[in-house]
């Protein structure tokens, strides 16, 4: 797994790819949260991620916890179907907002 942070338009993009699993999860959450720190506007591009698991989700949640905390929101970029259907059935969809592509979240994100 491969995770990087960048700053597009003032959004902090999260790029991952491979798998989130219990072994990568830790590495994860590491780079994610030392991005996010402070943030409102957050992009996390899971269109190179194959597998998620159950630590992945955690992760994630944790990310939205701390942005919410700043009246932030959180957008998921590329999530697979496979992904989709996993955090719709555990409920952890209906937390973040969806995009297909980079720019349709940057979008999300300046119409807020």
């Amino acid at each position: 797994m491969n995770v990087t942070s960048s700053t597009v338009d003032s959004i902090i993009v999260i790029e991952a790819s491979g798998s989130i699993d219990s072994k990568t999860a830790p590495e994860f959450e590491r780079t994610a949260m030392a991005a996010v720190q402070g943030q409102k506007e957050v992009i996390i591009d899971l269109t190179n991620v194959e597998f998620l698991s159950s630590a992945g989700l955690r992760v994630l949640l944790m990310i939205y916890r701390q942005v919410k905390a700043k009246s932030g929101k959180v957008v998921l970029v590329g999530t697979s179907e496979e992904i989709q259907d996993i955090m719709a059935n555990t409920g952890f969809l209906s937390f973040f907002s969806t995009a297909d592509t980079m720019q349709e979240g940057i979008d999300i994100l300046k119409a807020a």
